[in-house]
């Protein structure tokens, strides 16, 4: 103690922050345990010494994660928790939960348990400055002590981006004994150098999300409502502060109380020296916790007084849980759940309880009996508890299904993910494996399950191809349900153990196999772990095991369920059959509610059931379809047959026969004979009883015999007879087909007696309807050159003058009637002429370029060289004196390639046919090389003689350049399969990570069948489109079959690529993804009911949206095709890209009605820009002064412009008129991260909501007025208006939240099935609103 003593003092006395030795003594030299590097690990469940109490609860086992948390059980995946809000759905203690990242040499974790003195000395004296009084006879037997070192955040890096230097350095520590626990937050001085980090899905989108400190249960019904939470710190400021403020009186350390009650207790409280101010709390607004964290007026809540007394749990009425010294307005607090519905009786509970805990047994004294009060955290959130005379039980909700504890939703489809180990012995061979894949896909709608093994070695993987119970068990858990009966998930739930036996005929080979449900992991996916032991018959190649539909009794009792019988399955090789069988019992032991009657005995009945074994994949696949209902009348209380407990006589393979009642017969299978008890093989062969006929060989087996044809037979259509092979007659010879006529289509024999018909090149079609191809329509010949389409083909020819094959055409020498390049410009104008619009030059008696040129129509003129292009710095107005040209001898001779390389054209306004600021490559003649590439873009084409592009040859970013000099086009256009991973290719900087997913194409540009996500092992099938096929995305070590023989049937309506029409009235265009979605109000309230996907983009990330009420129509922004596009309202509506060059980072986006114009920011270009609607007219109105500018909105009626620019070091407002006239700053203190923002065209008010300040406020256009309407967002990202509500996309709540104007309190929210992070938000009204008329 007196060293801890000494070091707190030499810690007060610096006064500042905490130095680096005021972290308990951490690293490889304690003994630590490290984290293995990465962005996403957590450390294997570390059992500790002894319990320590957590939240009230006992806790064996931490688990420590990179993302700055510790758990008392294992973590979900990162996407599950790390970008969210708390409270947490699992138990966190969570000292800076962001998104970090210790791969590539960014820092250790460490972490270990440790009961020395002088670390529970050091500890103890933190404990006690924030406790003086209460801790005071605190003894600390353990602590847990978790270090990150030098940890960085999480950063996609592109070739644009610099890795970043930032690290943090915290520590989080629990001490506890066998009565109490507490937790200590440390921070160093300078420990914390970022705050927040970037959340994955954002892509280009720039965006921070400040970390979360603080604690939470993780408990609740509703945990993404209604759970218990304490958070310390979730805001930029509240971060800062963590350094150099505390609640111990020493800067930087923090302490907390989490052990002996349920509401954690911040330090501080009871007197601590105050050498650095507690950080104020700020007032709550009004309202806040009606949406944020909903609060009962009947909150359970376990208040622990300071002086130590009594703790009070049950039923508080009329008592609200109380702010807690903490950084943030609407942090610092605690939240408990609404318990309201526990009781089945639906009244309040009150209880006074003295809670008495030790490691191995947790009870309460209040009563013996277990209540729904006290255990309502057991039952799903899709349940309702209710109270016995003996105890408690949960039932699922109407629409679920399940024991009460785990519930799913009927009809739905579930998965189950496992792993399978074994020993097994196979004929003379022994097989071992270990955790090998186990996948299953459930529809539950009409009771089929589908199951994969991937993994396991030969011979065993087709060894248990009969193992039919293997899969078997599923189909009995998720039977369809006849009226009146109860599946196996309705009875166990989620957690049971199976037991099964299995006994092969005749071999008498035995196989046990265990399997184990673990309950229901992330989105609902049962966790299942199997084991197989024992001997299993041998299975030659080439078989296949066909089963027979078939019936199972089950019986029940409160904690087990059995079954047991005998089955027949036929092995078939080639023509030979044979008929085996095997002797099942299991036993299922489950946990189910003691008060539930479960029917006595049940009969299960699978219609279909098949087994194959993928050797391709090497997955072996069962596949079965049931339904369960009541057993028969007669078999309410049988005797149980021998045949079935396995008390017969019969000896092997002998089959034992049920009989009435409990006699039986031992029967022998085809192929054996038999003397009542044991059976002997026939052998057909000698004996003269085999079928096979004359070219083929009999080969005995045991029950039956093979017949195999000599060399050069075949087996007839009887499958025993031989004929002579002969080979199959040729279709396309004999004239059988359907194939268009032989000049139009062509017949290609299979070789098996069926065809494929093609149509010829130059033709388009099925090959049995062929119709020709206007190749002119796609220009294919040289731009002096006429085309001329002709039955599946067509012709070039040269104009007068040339001379080429019309591929290629150059003046040609020593023609009498060739014309000089001006004569050839007189007669045959350029589309878009080099030397301004519509110029035709002036030539001389010789036919050169005269030296001055004057445009007929403008009045300009200028000087040319002998190629006729114009001399810079010679153009002069209309009406001025023109310029002094020399003669053409006079002039330096430059060639056109060589002249454009010396005076680039001015970039167009629009796409260029060469790309934007393309200089061309010259040859060492000055003449233009045939293959020309773009310098930034990446773009490769071909060109003629002329420096002209020849049509069809452009290649994009990244893929082969074109072979040039032929004169036909080698390359064609890019898929969209291509464009889209070019697109993502250009996004990741060229190089992907192994966790960024980039598509794959076939050679023919179509979408591979398989898709998968970099290096992470999951994958999934699509279809000819590039779309997901649901059900079949696999998780690692296993890949999809992506076969419609084996994959699951779909059973929701693919997503299409058109509009899904919207019903009339106002409502709401969010943005997701790939998707926008569609949410109607009703009055303004959200009626979620009727939401649903109006537009799915794959391969889109789509930002910013907006609607133009005049035509209908939707226009989006989307960067990752860093495009503009749009799409009606109708049905069937597809979208039309509008701009697609000279974007990087699209983002926020408005639409001008009344003008027809639209406006967009781009945060990488640091651009804003407007244009025509149709996107013509396009100019950039700002490009100065712009570091992130990200919303903007119009006020079409006023024609006023409103941007945001978040630039952290001074974000800002601005505005200007439509036409980029009078830009002023309209709004730049008191603001952060100014990401939505909307013109309300009733109230004339303009809005923005930051979630830098968690603010959400309103100012008229000239920047007077300014008032907040709520102080207490979480991360919105857009906002819109309309009537009385604001409503905004929330990146924490990944969804759509309403706040009413007048009172600021959040009123209503909309959380998509579909979890992932929403962008821009827009409302779309039946009228246009303000329009002038």
């Amino acid at each position: 103690m007196r060293a801890a003593a000494a070091l707190l003092a030499a810690v007060l006395a610096l006064g500042a922050a905490l130095p680096r030795p005021g972290l308990l003594p951490h690293g490889p030299s304690r003994g630590d345990a490290r984290l293995r590097p990465g962005d996403d690990e957590s450390s294997p469940g570390l059992l500790l010494r002894r319990a320590l109490r957590l939240y009230g609860r006992a806790a064996r086992r931490l688990y420590v994660g990179t993302n700055g948390v510790i758990s008392s059980q294992d973590f979900p995946r990162e996407t599950q928790y790390v970008d969210d809000d708390f409270p947490t759905d699992f138990p966190v203690i969570a000292p800076f939960l962001a998104d970090l990242d210790t791969s590539g040499d960014k820092g250790n974790i460490y972490y270990r348990q440790d009961d020395s003195r002088d670390v529970l000395d050091q500890a103890l004296g933190y404990i006690q400055a924030g406790f003086p009084r209460s801790a005071a006879a605190f003894v600390p037997t353990n602590a847990f002590i978790a270090t990150w070192e030098e940890v960085g955040a999480y950063q996609e890096l592109s070739q644009d981006t610099e890795p970043s230097t930032k690290l943090n350095t915290f520590q989080a520590v629990i001490v506890y004994n066998d009565e109490d626990t507490y937790s200590i937050f440390l921070y160093p001085e300078g420990g914390l150098q970022f705050l927040g980090t970037r959340p994955k899905e954002s892509y280009n989108v720039q965006l921070e999300l400040p970390a979360r400190v603080g604690f939470s249960w993780g408990d609740s019904d509703d945990p993404k409502r209604d759970g218990l939470f304490h958070s310390l710190a979730s805001s930029e400021r509240a971060l800062r502060g963590l350094e150099r403020e505390s609640n111990t009186g020493i800067p930087g350390v923090w302490v907390f109380h989490v052990g002996s009650t349920e509401h954690v207790e911040p330090g501080g409280g009871q007197g601590a020296a105050p050498a650095v101010p507690q950080s104020p709390p700020e007032p709550p607004n009004p309202g806040t916790a009606s949406y944020t964290h909903r609060v009962s007026s009947h909150a359970a809540m376990a208040q622990r007084h300071s002086h130590g007394g009594p703790v009070l749990l049950g039923f508080v009425p009329a008592r609200r849980d109380t702010q807690e010294p903490g950084g943030d307005g609407g942090t610092g607090q605690s939240f408990s759940a609404n318990p309201s519905s526990y009781s089945s009786g639906q009244h309040g509970v009150g209880v006074e309880e003295d809670v008495h805990f030790n490691p191995d047994v947790f009870t309460y004294s209040a009563a013996s009996r277990e209540t729904c009060a006290q255990h309502h955290g057991q039952c799903s959130p899709h349940a309702f508890c209710t109270d016995y005379a003996a105890g408690f039980c949960c039932h699922c909700r109407a629409s679920f299904y399940g024991n009460g504890r785990q519930c799913l939703p009927e009809g739905a489809v579930h998965r189950l993910n496992g792993k399978v180990s074994g020993s097994l012995r196979v004929g003379r061979a022994s097989v071992r494996f270990q955790d090998v894949d186990l996948h299953a896909y459930i529809v539950g709608s009409d009771g089929r399950a589908y199951t994969a093994i991937s993994g396991v070695p030969q011979p065993a993987a087709r060894a248990l191809l009969p193992l039919l119970p293997l899969g078997g068990l599923f189909a009995w858990l998720f039977a369809l349900e006849e009226p009146g009966s109860e599946n196996g998930f309705s009875i166990t739930g989620a957690e049971f153990t199976q037991n099964l036996e299995v006994t092969f005929y005749p071999g008498g080979e035995t196989v046990q196999v265990t399997q184990t449900a673990e309950g229901l992991g992330p989105d609902n996916y049962l966790s299942l772990r199997t084991h197989i032991q024992g001997e299993v018959p041998f299975l030659p190649e080439n078989v296949t095991v066909h089963i027979t539909p078939y019936e199972e009794l089950y019986s029940y009792s409160s904690s087990a369920v059995t079954s047991s019988g005998h089955r027949e399955y036929v092995v078939a090789a080639g023509t030979a059959n044979q008929t085996l069988s095997y002797r099942l019992r299991q036993n299922i032991t489950v946990a189910g509610c003691p008060h539930a009657r479960p029917p006595a005995r049940q009969r299960l009945s699978v219609a279909r059931a098949f087994a194959l074994f993928d050797s391709h994949e090497h997955v072996l696949r069962y596949a079965l379809a049931a339904r369960i209902g009541p057993a028969p009348d007669d078999a309410e209380n049988p005797g149980v047959s021998p045949c079935h407990d396995g008390s017969h006589a019969c000896e092997a393979p002998a089959r034992c026969q049920p009989g009435v009642g409990t006699e039986y017969t031992c029967e022998c299978s085809a192929g054996y004979r038999g003397d009542g008890r044991g059976c002997r093989d026939v052998d057909e062969c000698s004996e003269g009883l085999s079928q096979c006929g004359p070219f083929s060989v009999c080969l005995n087996e045991p029950g039956s015999y093979r017949c195999e044809c000599r060399g050069g037979y075949q087996p007839a259509g009887d499958g025993q007879a031989c004929v002579p092979l002969a080979p199959p007659s040729d279709p396309c010879e004999a004239g059988r087909h359907r194939c268009a006529p032989g000049d139009r289509a062509r017949c290609l024999s299979r070789g098996d007696g069926r065809a494929i018909c093609e149509c010829l090149p130059g033709y388009t079609g099925d090959g049995i309807h062929c119709s020709d191809v206007d190749e002119c329509a796609e220009s294919p010949c040289h731009p002096a050159a006429i085309c001329y389409n002709t039955p599946g083909s067509f012709s070039c020819r040269c104009r007068p003058g040339y001379a080429g094959d019309g591929f290629q055409c150059t003046y040609a020498e020593g023609n009498p009637q060739r014309l000089t390049p001006c004569q050839h410009e007189r007669m045959y104008p350029r589309e878009v002429p080099p030397l301004g619009d519509g110029h035709v030059p002036q030539c001389d008696e010789q036919g050169r370029y005269r030296p001055l040129q004057c445009h007929g129509s403008s009045g300009h003129c200028w000087c040319v060289d002998a190629a006729g292009q114009e001399i810079a710095g010679t153009r002069t107005a209309p009406g001025t004196t023109p310029p002094r040209c020399g003669s053409p001898e006079s002039i330096q001779q430059l060639t056109p390639c060589e002249h454009a390389r010396m005076y680039p054209r001015e970039v167009p306004p629009g796409p260029s046919p060469v790309g934007d600021g393309h200089v061309p490559q010259c040859d060492e003649q000055g003449r233009y090389r045939p293959l020309q590439c773009h310098s930034s873009s990446g773009h490769c084409w071909c060109v003629d003689a002329a420096g002209q592009e020849i049509a069809g040859t452009r290649t994009a970013p990244g893929a082969t350049p074109p072979r040039c000099g032929s004169p036909e086009p080698t390359e064609r256009p890019p898929s969209m399969c291509e464009r889209w991973r070019q697109s993502l290719l250009e996004h990741y900087g060229g190089s992907p990570r192994g966790d960024q997913y980039v598509p794959q194409c076939e050679p023919s540009g179509d979408f591979a069948p398989l898709q998968c996500h970099g290096d992470s092992g999951y994958c999934w099938c699509v279809e000819q489109s590039g779309r997901e096929i649901p059900g079949t995305r696999s998780e690692p070590g296993t890949t999809p079959p992506c076969l419609p023989s084996v994959a699951p049937p779909s059973v929701r309506p693919e997503p299409r690529p058109d509009v899904s029409p919207p019903a009339s009235g106002t409502f709401l265009l969010y943005a997701q993804g790939q998707q926008i979605g569609y949410l109607p109000l009703n009055g303004t309230r959200l009626h979620k009911e009727a939401a649903k996907t109006l537009l799915s983009l794959h391969g889109s990330i789509v930002v910013g949206i907006d609607y133009d009420c005049r035509d209908r129509m939707i226009y989006w922004t989307d960067v990752a095709g860093r495009s503009i596009s749009r799409a009606g309202l109708e049905p069937g509506s597809e979208p039309e890209t509008i701009i697609s060059s000279g974007l990087i980072s699209p983002e926020g986006l408005a639409v001008d009605h009344l003008r027809r114009a639209m406006f967009w920011t781009d945060s990488g270009l640091d651009r804003i820009e407007r244009a025509r609607l149709d996107g013509s007219e396009r100019r950039v109105l700002f490009d100065s002064d712009l570091v992130n500018p990200r919303a903007i909105a119009v006020d079409p009626v006023r024609g006023n412009l409103y941007w945001t620019d978040w630039n952290r070091e001074a974000p800002k407002i601005e505005t200007s008129t439509v036409n980029g006239a009078n830009r002023r700053v309209l709004v730049h203190t008191d603001i952060g991260l100014p990401n939505g923002l909307t013109f309300d065209p009733f109230s004339k008010l303009l809005c923005w909501a930051d979630a830098g300040t968690k603010h959400l406020e309103c100012t008229f256009p000239d920047g007077t007025g300014r008032r907040v309407i709520q102080s207490n967002l979480n991360y919105p990202f857009s906002i819109v208006s309309y009537a009385n509500h604001f409503y905004h996309t929330d990146w924490r709540r990944d969804g759509v939240i309403a706040v009413n104007k007048e009172t600021g309190s959040f009123t209503d929210e909309y959380l998509p099935e579909q979890r992932s992070h929403l962008y821009g938000i827009t409302a779309v009204y039946p009228y246009c609103p303000g329009a002038r008329k």
